[in-house]
């Protein structure tokens, strides 16, 4: 019923950009939660951003604070993740999930037990 997929990884040079998107079918977008995770190899999932529906309210992990951009078309049901200034840190796979009760972006923390749709990840790597 519901469906997220993610699209626009690949290989960049660090200080490049790359523009990820999150489409989203069978839920509007207007008052769910959906927050961007990563996984690098042998390491745990982490946070990355999310984005509240209902208020606006958007979080950024600090490693990511000022180089990434989370935002939504909603005439598409589609968020993005604008990730500038790439860093070999960066590299990992990077997901997309759904939170239909819009409550998991919290001030300083993802409370991921809430986000219950997932896509499939989109592998990201930053390497000269």
């Amino acid at each position: 019923q519901v469906q997220l997929v993610e699209s626009g990884g690949g290989l960049v040079q660090p200080g490049g950009s790359l523009r990820l998107s999150c489409a989203v079918s069978g839920f509007n977008l207007d008052h769910v939660a959906i927050g961007w995770f990563r996984q690098a190899p042998e390491k745990e999932r982490e946070d990355v951003s999310c984005f509240s529906g209902t208020d606006g309210f958007t979080y950024y992990a600090d490693s990511v604070k000022g180089r990434f951009t989370i935002s939504r078309d909603n005439a598409e049901n589609t968020v993005y993740l604008q990730m500038n200034n790439l860093q070999p840190e960066d590299t990992a796979i990077y997901y997309c999930a759904m939170d239909h009760r819009d409550v998991g972006c919290g001030a300083k923390y993802v409370y991921s037990r809430f986000f219950g749709s997932w896509g499939q990840g989109t592998q990201v790597t930053i390497s000269s």
